[in-house]
């Protein structure tokens, strides 16, 4: 098999991702399986950040956190719209970014990573003690939309098309964000940012804007989280749940759309299943990650890449 195998999987991409998701969808729950896939456009938000600009983020979830309570504070104040909320919780996640990122960006490693934790923290002590009389506090509060063109979001099979439908719009975008001479100079920030600056270009301007796409792609799967589960509680947007994307980063692969998604589901599969047969559960994602530090720095989808291709898998990356 050849490095044209790649090629062909990445060509057919969004086919096999709906493929995959359609026939995962009667194995597990439809509810799960749209849990699944939003995470997956969690992933790719956070991967934009991690492994094609080359910068660590402890405090993701706000972003996250902030497009769910925006999607269901816009249906309840002012519109049962789901599109309206959809909207209302990118716009936020936007706002977020542009307010937060000529502060965060400026910074590097574990600067980069801490600033984005200390905010996260401010977030969700907004969402849980100041703001609860917005937020419902400790108790969260529900949302409720309207049926709109014949969609009812009440319809879990709704939910699950609608999610699946967005999680190929985002890949699609994201491939084609990657692949251009944006993606291409992202990775020369991670690689050399002093030689990218040395070259003319405005590194600070370029790093703005990947984080702000990367706020508002992981606001919009919050608001789809809203969708799917009709509620938010302060769980959304807490601090613990950053190592979720974290790991599922470094599992399927840094610095890949594929690798994302590989990821994005064997964390998924991980949490959900494992706690079954496994108490401590915890202690095998330990395990995992001593396996990826030492055996499989490049993840699921490099290990795959270097053996189809017969190459070093970190010249795939």
């Amino acid at each position: 098999m050849k490095r044209s195998t790649i090629r062909t999987l990445e060509k057919f991409n969004l086919p096999i991702v709906a493929a995959g998701f359609l026939l995962l969808a009667p194995v597990l729950t439809v509810q799960r399986t749209t849990d699944f896939i939003i995470f997956c456009i969690f992933v790719l938000a956070y991967d934009l950040l991690y492994g094609y600009m080359g910068r660590l983020s402890f405090g993701h979830m706000l972003y996250l956190g902030v497009g769910a309570y925006a999607a269901a504070l816009c249906a309840e104040h002012i519109s049962a719209n789901p599109f309206i909320a959809i909207l209302t919780a990118l716009l936020s996640g936007a706002a977020v970014g542009l307010l937060l990122g000529p502060i965060i960006v400026r910074t590097t490693g574990a600067c980069f990573a801490l600033i984005n934790l200390a905010f996260n923290q401010v977030g969700f002590f907004l969402a849980l003690i100041a703001l609860a009389e917005w937020t419902g506090g400790e108790d969260g509060m529900a949302a409720f939309f309207d049926t709109v063109w014949m969609l009812n979001f009440d319809n879990r099979y709704v939910v699950f098309g609608f999610s699946l439908f967005c999680l190929l719009l985002v890949v699609f975008l994201m491939r084609r964000l990657t692949g251009s001479p944006f993606g291409i100079l992202l990775r020369m920030i991670k690689e050399n940012e002093t030689r990218a600056q040395f070259l003319g270009y405005n590194t600070y301007k370029y790093k703005l804007l990947a984080f702000v796409i990367s706020t508002t792609v992981a606001a919009f799967a919050g608001a789809l989280t809203i969708l799917n589960y009709t509620y938010v509680t302060p769980s959304f947007i807490d601090t613990t749940r950053n190592v979720e994307v974290i790991f599922a980063s470094l599992i399927g692969g840094a610095g890949s759309v594929f690798g994302a998604l590989l990821g994005g589901m064997s964390y998924m599969a991980i949490s959900n299943y494992l706690p079954n047969y496994i108490q401590r559960w915890e202690m095998f994602l330990g395990i995992a990650l001593l396996l990826l530090v030492f055996r499989f720095q490049t993840g699921i989808w490099g290990f795959v890449v270097a053996r189809v291709s017969g190459t070093d898998a970190e010249k795939d990356q």
